[in-house]
């Protein structure tokens, strides 16, 4: 494509410009698919075969995480890259992502491939080069590691399935939470035009896994799954209409994730919010937390929250907050509860539940055995009886509790004075940050 050809300007230049204007697309994830090494291409994609790092903000650094281009047809004013914004512009070739790909795999910098990109003249023309260098990447130059790939909303259908034949995750960005907010701050985006390929990439895995279980070596799509990132903070929203819009994707389109991504004010325009204490990541977090209830803990969002209480409480995880409203259903006896209620319960995580399950079935079980296990006895203490025993004398009263579970101070992945929004660079040498650094792997623990 010549209009991408950039003469005096070096590849070196180009990843500067291209990795920054990707850093608020977020690629938190493990790969999700199980594609070894088959000791003749380059790289495998095991389940666990993504190694993480993460910076002080919590946000995940372990792929290449780049745009193809950051020129853009589109004047969305959330974004950095909008037609109207004079920041430097760059495009990448195919075949400079490929030599950029698999230069830094072979230097044990990245295990992966997380490729994105403004809309440069057309949604056909961009999806086409973004299959262009999957191709490349996939046949060429024989890569097997995982590629994470954004398709582009209006592409035709045919590059969309082209696609996701060579990709390991395929992702469709929502935007905002709702119609009305798509409308008023990206004018030139549709609902109809996102859900449109959702839908496509979901029946496309739903009819690759059906090949699979009749042919083994059928071609597989999209085989991670997809996942879509929703703003939030930057229109009206509550907690509530967020997470109705999450379970209801998971339910609709069986998404592998729904990111949330904290609303960072880049543009000057009155139409956006300038939040007085910064970027909502307390909310982004609060959000993660319930986003994790609904999809391990069998929880429903009218459970979490309704009209009367639109949002969530900053101080207390989601979890906790929902417990303090059902004391009429506690104390639970881990001896005799059944694994749904057990999940229910402050302090205890999916592990531990199945372990508590286990174990019981040959021993009564003490509160000893409940911290051996992994249950956060600090939190888990005023909700649970071992055989009808507690583990102190405690009052059943939401105050009561509630002081206690405050006074402990939740362990959040943050400090709020030390938020940056520096993407840390390929270059960086990780091993030598502080230990406080690396606590971003606690982001969306919750139990």
């Amino acid at each position: 494509m010549e209009f991408l050809s950039q003469e005096g300007m070096s590849i070196k230049e180009k990843l500067g410009i291209l990795s920054d204007a990707a850093k608020y697309d977020v690629a938190c994830t493990s790969s999700g698919t199980d594609r070894k090494g088959n000791g003749r291409d380059m790289g495998s994609a095991l389940a666990s075969g993504i190694c993480h790092s993460f910076s002080a903000d919590g946000r995940c650094i372990s792929l290449l995480k780049i745009l193809l281009t950051n020129e853009c047809i589109f004047d969305c004013k959330y974004c950095i890259n909008r037609r109207s914004n004079d920041v430097p512009r760059a495009a990448f070739t195919p075949e400079e992502i490929c030599e950029l790909t698999i230069g830094f795999y072979r230097r044990n910098y990245i295990e992966g491939l997380f490729l994105s990109s403004g809309i440069l003249g057309s949604p056909d023309v961009t999806m086409e080069l973004l299959y262009r260098t999957l191709y490349l990447l996939r046949n060429r130059y024989h890569f097997r590691g995982y590629i994470h790939v954004k398709a582009i909303p209006g592409a035709a259908p045919e590059l969309i399935e082209k696609t996701g034949l060579l990709t390991d995750r395929m992702s469709i960005n929502l935007e905002l939470p709702t119609a009305e907010g798509l409308k008023s701050l990206a004018p030139n985006k549709h609902r109809r035009k996102i859900l449109t390929p959702m839908r496509q990439i979901q029946s496309g895995i739903t009819a690759s896994q059906h090949e699979l279980a009749l042919y083994r070596h059928a071609p597989r799509f999209v085989p991670a799954g997809q996942s879509t990132q929703m703003i939030i903070g930057a229109t009206p929203e509550s907690d509530y209409q967020i997470l109705r819009v999450a379970e209801s994707l998971y339910q609709k389109f069986e998404l592998k994730r729904v990111f949330y991504s904290a609303f960072v004010h880049v543009n000057a325009d009155r139409e956006l919010p300038a939040p007085p204490g910064g970027p909502p990541l307390l909310r982004e977090h609060r959000l993660y937390q319930a986003d994790w209830l609904l999809r391990y803990y069998g929880f429903a969002a009218e459970e979490l929250l309704n009209e009367k209480k639109p949002n969530f409480n900053i101080l207390l995880d989601p979890k906790c907050d929902w417990a303090l409203g059902h004391l009429e259903q506690f104390p639970v006896d881990v001896q005799t509860a059944d694994y749904q209620m057990i999940l229910r319960v402050p302090g205890i995580g999916v592990k531990s539940a199945l372990k508590i399950v286990q174990a019981r079935r040959t021993a009564r079980l003490t509160f000893g055995d409940l911290k051996k296990i992994g249950v956060v006895l600090k939190r888990a203490q005023y909700f649970i009886t071992c055989s009808g025993k507690q583990m102190y004398p405690v009052r059943l009263e939401e105050d009561f509790i509630t002081r206690n579970l405050l006074y402990e101070k939740e362990r959040l992945p943050f400090e709020k004075q030390q938020i940056t929004y520096k993407q840390l660079s390929l270059f960086d040498d990780c091993r030598f940050q502080p230990a406080q650094e690396k606590e971003g792997v606690i982001w969306r623990s919750i139990s």
